[in-house]
């Protein structure tokens, strides 16, 4: 592990970019692949359930077949390549850049409360919605849906994704920005990202869940929706 650690840092000093872009990719493709098995096995187990007939020994081996046979290939290779596109680029010059702004511009003295609220202000409101919409955009496309649907998806989601996990990157952020070197930062993230990738790849697979519905509806309620 040591000697992983030793590799990293140096391809990092020599090749920052592409380092973070192989990082990224394969953790988004991981946390892909985690988030079917995860919900392949949750709708079997439910299936089973409501068909009494369906004996154990049949479910363990349809278990046991999940990972292996049912795996959408395609869906990971998407995501794998939206870490190497987006999230490894992308999410190295952000907290490059948001490092020199918060003390080249605003001239916040590091790890003080202003200078961590700074960051986590702006990552929350500017990167993550960003990050959300680039997200499903590109899968969308990448699945070869028009770009009608896409959108249509994309309004679908948005809303309660950015509601569901923006507190818990927020907590993440805190500790991101209070203990770790900028240069290490988008690592920090990449692994957090495991979780995230495979929460965000349920999400968009979930289509027209009520939940999505129930929390889009609290914030796109008008005035007169409520007045009716």
């Amino acid at each position: 592990m040591k000697g992983a650690w030793v590799w990293y840092r140096f391809r990092l000093q020599q090749q920052p970019i592409r380092t973070q872009m192989v990082t990224s990719g394969i953790l988004w493709a991981i946390g892909d692949a985690i988030a079917q098995s995860v919900s392949r096995s949750i709708e079997q187990r439910l299936a089973m359930k409501e068909n009494s007939t369906t004996t154990i020994v049949d479910e363990n081996k349809c278990l046991e077949r999940t990972f292996e046979h049912n795996t959408d290939w395609r869906r990971v290779a998407t995501a794998s390549s939206f870490g190497i596109g987006f999230v490894g680029p992308v999410g190295h010059f952000w907290y490059e850049a948001l490092e020199s702004v918060c003390i080249n511009t605003f001239k916040l003295k590091p790890n003080s409360f202003r200078f961590i609220t700074t960051k986590v202000m702006a990552d929350t409101f500017l990167f993550g919605p960003v990050h959300l919409l680039a997200f499903f955009t590109y899968t969308g496309l990448a699945s070869g849906k028009p770009w009608d649907e896409v959108k249509h998806d994309v309004k679908r989601d948005f809303l309660p994704s950015y509601m569901t996990e923006g507190l818990g990157w927020a907590i993440v952020q805190v500790a991101n920005f209070r203990f770790v070197p900028v240069r290490h930062q988008l690592l920090y993230v990449n692994c957090f990202c495991l979780v995230d990738s495979a929460y965000l790849s349920w999400v968009k697979h979930q289509d027209n869940a009520p939940w999505k519905k129930y929390l889009t509806s609290l914030v796109s309620s008008s005035p007169n929706n409520t007045k009716n």
